[in-house]
């Protein structure tokens, strides 16, 4: 149903958005950014499948004559990729985490809550995508 422009767009948008979180969470090894805690398992596949459903739901926002516009799904998207962010990302140099709970309550209280958060980024960004895609179906003319 979708244009060829319109799956490049998911593609490219999708590939960006991976880097976009692998890179500074280092998921990817850089010497930009490191990590103090080795990154997890299920780090790799949240990281994909983020950029999956980023790519795709970024995608549903290249408008096609005679589509409208949701903000809602925009919102929870950049929600889900939020959480997904802070899923992956190493719980002693999260800033945020450490002046919330200090170095012994990051590791004991903010790194078992991460698996939860990736699940939690994965269900909101997959339940974004499908508001949209249901809008599309929904309001399609032709």
């Amino acid at each position: 149903m979708w244009s060829p422009w319109r799956w490049r767009v998911a593609a490219l948008i999708g590939a960006g958005t991976a880097l976009l979180v692998a890179v500074p969470t280092a998921v990817i090894p850089n010497p930009v950014f490191g990590r103090a805690v080795a990154v997890t398992w299920w780090s790799y596949p949240t990281v994909a499948l983020t950029g999956l459903l980023g790519g795709l739901l970024l995608a549903t926002y290249v408008r096609e004559p005679g589509q409208e516009r949701g903000d809602r799904a925009l919102r929870l998207g950049t929600i889900g990729g939020l959480l997904s962010f802070f899923a992956v990302g190493c719980p002693v140099c999260n800033k945020l985490v450490l002046l919330a709970v200090g170095t012994a309550g990051a590791m004991a209280w903010f790194a078992p809550l991460q698996p939860l958060l990736a699940l939690a980024s994965l269900i909101v960004l997959g339940w974004s995508l499908t508001l949209r895609l249901r809008r599309q179906v929904a309001c399609r003319t032709s």
